[in-house]
């Protein structure tokens, strides 16, 4: 490792498993003391142990990104324990699926509860803290499903175009006090929620992965090499951009992809 966030403190939340558990080890590998929300206390006192194990440095704040007040005191506190925040990885998530028509009020907002409010709660604290100091970089996690529509999907892609517009929205307003806010676009990504989601469909993994240009599914740790770009000072100069780790499934029109 290069070191490349020495001195520096960052949050992640839902870092207990899957792309956040790899964003706060690569970024306690490359120097930051690295603060892991999740609302489960084990598997997030599980990630700290692993990271100090390593010779890293991290702490937990165990809380349910969907309430405003938790995400507030999270990121207040660790301001004024750490003197700074310069990192803020805004990655919680609730994936539900179901037809338009079929989905509930309850689910819906509960989707949108963690998936967006949450990433809004995040960005409205830490950006008067990062203003003060004149630096920070915040990483919203969306979706390729929030740039095109995937069936059942509704409630997750819609609430993820929305970290879509905010993430660009925020950038306009924080780029002239040195923060830089930015979103990367997950394709499939081999966590357990996806596994769950695979296993249900026709023909598996097999006719799943068939399905993907890059003929695999995507490495958590390949979204934490993606985060970790933005919150270095290798992207100093982005800021609002949308990028998109998907091995290739946007790019398509809709035909499948060429025979290798």
């Amino acid at each position: 490792m290069t070191d490349r966030l020495k001195g520096r403190v960052a949050i992640v939340t839902a870092a207990g498993s899957g792309i956040g558990r790899a964003c706060a080890e690569r970024f306690a590998a490359e120097g930051a003391y690295v603060v892991v929300n999740d609302r489960d206390a084990e598997s997030a006192e599980a990630v700290v142990r692993g990271i100090t194990a390593g010779g890293g440095r991290a702490g937990t704040f165990v809380a349910d990104v969907s309430s405003s007040e938790r995400v507030t005191a999270m990121i207040q506190e660790t301001a004024s324990r750490h003197g700074r925040l310069d990192v803020l990885v805004n990655n919680a998530a609730a994936p539900a699926f179901g037809r338009v028509e079929e989905m509930p009020d309850e689910l819906w907002r509960a989707v949108f509860a963690v998936t967006l409010d949450a990433t809004f709660f995040g960005m409205r604290a830490a950006i008067p803290i990062m203003a003060a100091q004149g630096s920070g970089s915040i990483i919203n996690t969306a979706s390729a499903a929030g740039l095109n529509g995937v069936a059942t999907f509704g409630a997750y892609g819609t609430a993820k175009a929305g970290v879509i517009a905010l993430t660009k929205t925020a950038a306009l307003e924080t780029a002239g006090r040195g923060i830089r806010v930015n979103v990367i676009c997950p394709g499939s990504i081999d966590t357990p929620p996806l596994a769950a989601f695979v296993d249900s469909l026709p023909g598996g993994r097999t006719a799943f992965v068939r399905s993907i240009p890059a003929r695999r599914i995507g490495l958590p740790r390949e979204i934490a090499d993606v985060a970790l770009f933005l919150a270095s000072d290798e992207s100093s100069y982005v800021t609002g951009a949308v990028l998109v780790a998907d091995g290739g499934v946007t790019a398509m029109l809709g035909a499948p992809p060429a025979e290798d």
